[in-house]
């Protein structure tokens, strides 16, 4: 077994940036982002904010897709994702 530990990645805002522009950044859904800092608001410049790794990779939901489907079972979106919800247009990781 490979034992491997996850760096966290910081980041600080920069002026002008919202959740969606770091999420893109990072290629990773915004509310990753906002679940990993408990965050409640649009984050602001300046602030420190803690990057989740990225575990998969980054698509967008289509019609007919289910959580099966995309991640083997609904347990394991909801694991990766941070959440229980799905719909077309979901940017979400596989």
């Amino acid at each position: 077994m490979k034992l491997s530990l996850a760096v966290p990645v910081l980041y600080r805002v920069k002026r002008g940036q919202k959740l969606a522009d770091v999420a893109a950044a990072f290629g990773i859904p915004a509310r990753l982002i906002a679940e990993r800092n408990r965050l409640a608001e649009e984050i602001e410049a300046g602030m420190v904010i803690g990057i989740p790794p990225r575990e998969g990779n980054l698509y967008v939901v289509r019609g007919g897709e289910s959580k099966s489907l995309l991640c083997g079972s609904p347990a394991r979106f909801e694991e990766k994702n941070g959440t229980k919800c799905l719909f077309v247009g979901q940017c979400v990781l596989l």
